[in-house]
């Protein structure tokens, strides 16, 4: 299966269709001897920090390329930042008042005492370094704050501001998510993101050792995407170097390209049932070593469109575990180990 890798896909170079050998340590994880079909982020948060941690989110008010027109106009087809974020619904305020707003919300639901602070609506590395290093120096100086985590888009990466995130992790743990989606250069330029999968991996491959944890964001059920193609996503993530994957669904939110094209019955979004299925197939081929930070999307109901079940996380979520042991599999089953190769 051909992937249409690039020349910068040095560090993606297996062929997609081979399966991935994993040293036998790998094999046996600590999360399937907890019981666990997947290796959740709260497990790993958990066993790193010894208690419950939490992200909260906090907006620095940045904008994208594919917005201000350095790449393209309009962002991306689903994109609409308010819905991501309840940082992004308030008038702009300095990032530790947001932390500590964010915390008090959080501990009304929550028992915890500990926080990620998650910088993540648009894109948090467009920037020059001088306005970046004061937001995150505010952010990491928090009491309460163990952790950084830093949405961004693999072309917002330039070496000096590779240079600041290496920086930061020298001082606390960080995890930087870039956002893949799909590793098919036709859906993104169907969604409009204004670079193609190439940027991805350059951008893997340059933050190779700097410290912080690499994290990939995939969308499953993307128009025009084949149950293949999905895998292949899949399969070229096993054989990456990132240590961490979010998944979620396409879903739609109000005063987008992708509303009006739901509308019109242009693009149809993933069923509960069909979801489920997927990302099981798709966790199948995920080595155990990696961490599944996201398994479901949802935004606020006053800008959601749909699909309606994303409304119901709890029930979401006992759908995909209901699959999960049904099927009896978890995260790598179909990922060999070196004794199997």
């Amino acid at each position: 299966m051909n992937i249409g890798l690039t020349d910068h896909s040095n560090t993606f170079n297996k062929a997609v269709n081979n399966p991935l050998v994993l040293t036998p340590p790998q094999t046996n994880p600590d999360w399937r001897l907890a019981g666990h079909r997947y290796y959740s982020y709260n497990f790993f948060l958990r066993k790193k920090f010894g208690q419950r941690i939490q992200k909260v989110s906090v907006d620095a008010k940045f904008t994208c390329p594919n917005v201000d027109g350095t790449v393209a106009k309009g962002g991306c087809t689903f994109c609409d930042n308010r819905s991501f974020s309840p940082s992004r619904r308030v008038p702009i305020r300095k990032i530790t008042d947001q932390i500590d707003d964010g915390i008090r919300r959080l501990k009304i639901r929550y028992k915890v005492e500990r926080f990620i602070a998650y910088f993540q609506p648009a894109t948090n590395t467009y920037a020059p370094v001088e306005r970046l290093r004061p937001l995150y120096e505010q952010a990491v100086s928090h009491e309460k704050v163990v952790g950084m985590a830093i949405g961004t888009r693999p072309d917002c990466v330039p070496p000096p501001v590779m240079d600041l995130l290496a920086e930061m992790a020298e001082r606390t743990y960080l995890t930087v998510e870039y956002g893949l989606q799909t590793i098919h250069n036709r859906s993104l330029d169907w969604m409009n993101r204004g670079h193609h999968v190439d940027a991805f991996y350059d951008a893997v491959e340059r933050s190779q050792g700097r410290g912080f944890e690499i994290c990939a964001h995939v969308m499953l059920g993307l128009p025009g995407e084949s149950h293949a193609d999905m895998m292949a996503t899949a399969q070229a993530i096993a054989q990456s170097p990132i240590q961490s994957v979010k998944i979620h669904n396409l879903y739609c939110v109000k005063k987008t390209p992708l509303a009006d094209q739901v509308a019109a019955g242009e693009v149809r979004l993933m069923e509960l049932d069909e979801y489920a299925s997927t990302l099981v197939d798709f966790l199948e081929l995920l080595p155990p070593h990696m961490l599944v930070e996201r398994t479901i999307g949802d935004a606020p109901p006053d800008y959601f469109v749909g699909p309606n079940w994303c409304l119901d996380k709890p029930t979401a979520l006992k759908t995909i575990a209901a699959e999960l042991e049904r099927r009896d599999t978890w995260q790598g089953k179909l990922v060999t180990s070196g004794a199997d190769a």
